[in-house]
């Protein structure tokens, strides 16, 4: 079927009355098509406030829009934007469909950086398409704020609150999840009580009362800001069991250090090489060391109690009942401190402090396991990026990566009647 220019790029572009190609050119030096676009004379198009339809005023200056490419070759949009006299509300530049706002970018073509910018670094979609980084990230920018607004106002009933490092030098963003979608739900700077407090207060205390956890570590800042603003939030927190571990394993850990010099000054090097050894459950250690593991435990070394000490501890979150856990952890605690092993005696110090929010596992049966992966997320986006300048967009990078967002550009129905009218 033979079939003009013109005609080619109304049906490719989905150019509809009043609209029509006025223009096609090939700029074959410049790698670049430059489509001519105009309206029919006499025609009415309707008020972005009001959608009544009015007569023309006058035109923008003609603006170019870059649209997805034509094979190899870069495709741009050229309009003069109508502006109508409206009665109720004067002169309005009317939404013409092309574009959203004033990004200079069909929205097929923002669409597709969006997209890009999901699986790559902002320095690669700008290679692939020929944008600069500044592009690249006033796109991402625009996306988040998009997104932000079409999410709705709620707040989730499992919460999980975590830090997350910016930079060196101990600076920190907090992060709020939502444990059961799977999304972050907030990033501000710092890791204090004052960082928290301000995603409480944007809710009424109706729905701060629908929360049913908040998992989290044992950060007093957290801890603080929670009981502050959430009702019956010493039931609702639940300390993440791994960081609760964690705990005891990086005092396992200090015993092996302590242990290794002092066997090394005896000229004994047995714990060189086995620190993870010591570190791993008892199930994750490969099968090509289960031999020598198996040799030093039956060895008179404090870090085999210690050893001992931690893996019994796993047995606490099996229980399902919170009477239980404290009479198991009663037990365990007379164990740790009777130990004899100043790092695992502190740590088990620890834990007892926090005791009532760790038992409250039993009724929650709910880990900040979905955090750890979100944050295994962020840094994998992180080493993508190389870093990232400032505070500001790094924020943006997590919730345009992780915030479950509509970052999608959308024509609204108003810019089709627009095209039809």
């Amino acid at each position: 079927m033979d079939m003009d220019t013109k005609t080619f790029y109304s049906k490719l572009l989905g150019v509809k009355v009043p609209w029509y190609i006025v223009d096609v050119v090939l700029n074959d030096g410049g790698d670049r098509v430059d489509v001519y676009m105009d309206h029919q004379q006499g025609v009415k198009f309707p008020c972005p406030v009001c959608e009544a339809f009015c007569g023309v005023y006058d035109h923008t200056p003609e603006r170019e829009f870059r649209h997805l490419n034509t094979c190899q070759m870069q495709t741009w949009l050229h309009a003069r934007i109508p502006r109508v006299q409206c009665s109720a509300h004067g002169v309005q530049q009317i939404t013409h469909g092309i574009a959203e706002g004033s990004t200079g970018m069909t929205f097929a073509f923002e669409a597709l950086v969006v997209s890009l910018e999901r699986e790559c670094s902002l320095e690669s979609v700008g290679r692939i398409l020929g944008l600069d980084w500044h592009r690249c990230q006033w796109v991402q920018s625009r996306a988040v704020e998009r997104g932000m607004k079409r999410k709705p106002r709620r707040i989730p009933k499992n919460l999980g609150i975590d830090e997350k490092s910016f930079a060196k030098g101990h600076q920190y963003e907090t992060l709020v999840y939502d444990n059961d979608g799977g999304t972050v739900e907030y990033v501000c700077d710092g890791r204090d009580q004052e960082s928290l407090v301000p995603y409480y207060l944007q809710f009424s205390e109706a729905e701060l009362a629908s929360v049913e956890s908040v998992t989290m570590d044992m950060w007093d800042a957290y801890i603080g800001a929670t009981k502050l603003c959430v009702p019956d939030a010493e039931k609702k927190i639940v300390f993440d069991r791994f960081h609760v571990t964690r705990y005891v394993v990086n005092a396992v850990d200090k015993v092996r250090k302590q242990e290794h010099a002092v066997l090394k000054t005896q000229g004994s090097e047995v714990l060189k090489g086995t620190k993870y050894l010591w570190l791993w459950n008892r199930d994750n250690i490969p099968a090509s060391r289960t031999r020598e593991f198996a040799a030093l435990r039956r060895l008179d070394l404090k870090v085999c109690r210690a050893w001992a000490i931690k893996e019994h501890l796993c047995r606490l979150w099996e229980y399902i009942s919170e009477g239980w856990m404290r009479r198991f952890f009663r037990s365990w605690y007379l164990w740790a401190v009777h130990s004899r092993l100043r790092p695992i005696k502190k740590a088990a110090q620890t834990l007892k402090m926090h005791l009532e929010n760790i038992v409250t596992y039993a009724r929650h049966r709910i880990t900040n396991a979905l955090g750890e992966s979100l944050n295994s997320k962020i840094e994998k986006v992180k080493r993508l990026a190389c870093g990232f300048r400032n505070r500001i967009n790094y924020k943006i990078a997590i919730y345009f990566h992780c915030g479950g967002l509509d970052l999608m550009p959308r024509r609204q129905n108003i810019a089709m009647q627009v095209m039809t009218a």
